[in-house]
């Protein structure tokens, strides 16, 4: 029997990098300015106007991005859930979680013209129950606001803790990230943070050195958080022949896989012999 591995990211990768960032300040252009700049792809999980009202950390009258600028400012990144009003929902009733979600994915839909399928914990509020009623109202993924430190691929996508904050994303972790692997795993690289802390010049030459970093590398591919979920999701979906000679897609989307640690591509909706 052939040695079979599902271990590769888009184009027969190895490695995959992806940002993730909250709330919609006004400093978001900037950074999507430097994400495109480098090539890079980033989620965007954004409330809706007014939420700022019901928190009195927001009374200094911060500025975030219009909803007019929304389709042009983030073209090309993913517009995700962040709750109609950033509450702490590990404790609100179901009925209000679910109206969190529900609001908040309405609006970003009417917005963007496109099914809006995952969010961000606000405040990094949750728990089972808020996942059940999350994923009953259409989500597929929640990041959390803890750090891994690590490069793994979460079996649950609705409790998706990524590697780091921003601010320890360091040349050190991405070496630890690009080192040879004796074993041939996919990595995953989640950067996350909000936009609004990249508050001096300091920091933002920080954010474009990371930027620099991680970006122009052949052996990574680049993705939001929507179209991780949608390859790992495909992936998982592979079928396989009993004896591993076949394997079929039943997905939308190409994945590949290792023959004998080569790479080979499965077209969506095709079988391929092994």
């Amino acid at each position: 029997m052939k040695f079979i591995e599902t271990t590769l990211w888009q184009d027969g990768k190895e490695r995959c990098v992806t940002f993730s960032y909250d709330d919609g300040r006004i400093e978001d252009r900037r950074l999507v300015a430097l994400f495109n700049k480098y090539g890079l792809k980033a989620t965007f999980h954004l409330n809706n106007p007014g939420f700022e009202k019901h928190f009195p950390q927001f009374l200094s009258d911060p500025e975030f991005v219009s909803p007019e600028e929304y389709k042009e400012l983030y073209r090309g990144h993913e517009v995700s859930c962040h709750g109609e009003q950033h509450s702490f929902m590990y404790y609100t009733p179901d009925e209000y979680i679910r109206r969190e979600i529900r609001e908040n994915r309405r609006f970003l839909e009417s917005v963007m013209g496109y099914p809006v399928r995952g969010m961000s914990y606000p405040f990094g509020s949750f728990d089972d129950r808020v996942i059940a009623n999350c994923r009953a109202e259409g989500m597929e993924y929640a990041r959390t606001a803890s750090e891994s430190m690590s490069f793994g691929i979460p079996s649950d996508f609705m409790n998706w803790t990524g590697t780091c904050h921003h601010e320890r994303a360091t040349k050190e972790l991405f070496e630890k990230f690009m080192s040879p692997m004796l074993y041939g795993f996919m990595r995953l690289y989640y950067i996350w943070g909000h936009s609004y802390e990249l508050n001096t010049e300091e920091k933002w030459a920080h954010m474009e050195e990371v930027c620099k970093t991680v970006s122009g590398h052949e052996g990574i591919w680049y993705a939001t958080n929507i179209e991780i979920v949608d390859y790992i999701n495909a992936l998982r979906g592979l079928r396989f022949t009993a004896d591993c000679t076949a394997a079929y897609n039943p997905s939308c989307t190409d994945v590949w896989i290792k023959v004998d640690r080569e790479p080979v591509c499965i077209p969506a909706g095709k079988t391929v012999a092994l």
